[in-house]
């Protein structure tokens, strides 16, 4: 079995590698999360460069050539990050199926 078929991810993290599905800096990284999420995840400059750091080690995401005239960075998800992202949505939907026929 694949160890990254069961790695639980924060939420800061996995919004992080859903929104590098298009190449985006630092900036438009907490942005995007901020819009997806209603304003209700507010990824902070520590929380997102440290897990953007770890994803890199990782191989999750990787950094794009920078053009001549800019400074900001911008990163994207890898393959094996796409596959990370993929099974922690599977985790969630059968986490919410479970919690539905529970609860409801």
């Amino acid at each position: 079995m694949n160890t990254e078929e069961n790695i639980v991810l924060t939420e800061a993290v996995f919004y992080t590698l859903l929104v590098l599905h298009a190449p985006l800096h630092g900036y438009g990284i907490m942005q995007e999360t901020k819009r997806l999420t209603d304003g209700r995840l507010v990824l902070s400059a520590g929380t997102l460069y440290g897990a953007i750091s770890s994803l890199l080690d990782k191989g999750w995401i990787e950094a794009l050539p920078a053009a001549e005239d800019s400074r900001r960075k911008e990163y994207v998800i890898t393959p094996a990050g796409r596959l990370v992202a993929r099974n922690e949505l599977t985790r969630l939907h059968e986490l919410v199926e479970n919690g539905d026929k529970i609860i409801n």
